[in-house]
């Protein structure tokens, strides 16, 4: 898989919404058409499981069906869209510094731990417990009537799933350094249900969970257009100035 490992010009300075979330707990933010959103992995190797919704239409969400078949392709990276569902875009990747996000690994869960670990981890906290408590107690989730029926397939951000000769996916130590990003353009309202994977039985986290960074920007055509116009009320500004020291001859 090629990777396009593009830096971003946006300032965080400059963001309008800038947020750390803890090392196994759960995030939720309406984004809106046009705004830009932001996931740093402060400390690296830390796996981000990440939904989306379409904020006026919950039966759309990202699909990894839609996503994988459309592009031909198991990794996102920059230029990768995320589809739904419904076969629309629901946010395309804009910059990249890590250059391999997973699409298969899926959520960990209290099932999935005992399955492939042992009995006693059925307690674990993990992403499934974060998505249904983020559902049952964040306002966005219950001003929409969110449910455990609303939950999907998820991406893994940073997170290292190779597909092995024989099918199998393998759950192996990342490839994100501390400060790595990936930083996606709406291209519809969304929600975002993210949960700051609390993993501990395999390296996806380096056994060690981590602190995320969240940004999202308004609409950078925007930014670019208000800055246009104030480099062009600046100009005039100048002129008429020049005009008041040096008044043209009569």
């Amino acid at each position: 898989m090629s990777t396009a490992l593009i830096e971003s010009w946006l300032d965080p300075a400059t963001a309008v919404v800038d947020e750390i979330c803890a090392a196994g707990e759960p995030w939720v933010k309406l984004v809106t058409r046009g705004q830009v959103f932001r996931i740093v992995d402060l400390e690296g190797n830390q796996a981000v499981d990440t939904l989306f919704f379409n904020a006026a239409y919950l039966v759309e969400r990202y699909s990894a069906t839609d996503t994988i078949r459309r592009q031909s392709m198991l990794y996102l990276t920059t230029g990768s869209k995320l589809y739904s569902n419904c076969g629309n875009v629901m946010l395309t990747v804009v910059a990249d510094t890590c250059g391999r996000h997973d699409t298969l690994g899926g959520a960990c869960a209290a099932e999935s731990n005992t399955v492939r670990y042992a009995l006693e981890k059925f307690p674990m906290h993990s992403c499934r417990d974060n998505f249904l408590h983020a559902l049952a107690h964040e306002p966005i989730c219950e001003h929409l009537g969110m449910s455990k029926r609303d939950l999907p397939s998820n991406i893994n951000f940073f997170m290292n799933v190779p597909v092995s000769e024989d099918g199998g996916l393998d759950f192996v130590d990342g490839v994100s350094a501390p400060g790595n990003y990936v930083e996606m353009r709406a291209e519809m309202d969304v929600v975002v249900l993210i949960s700051n994977c609390p993993q501990l039985n395999n390296p996806c986290n380096a056994y060690n969970p981590t602190p995320i960074r969240l940004l999202v920007w308004d609409d950078p055509n925007d930014i670019a257009d208000d800055l246009h116009r104030s480099l062009s009320d600046l100009k005039e500004i100048g002129c008429k100035s020049v005009s008041l020291v040096y008044p043209h001859p009569a």
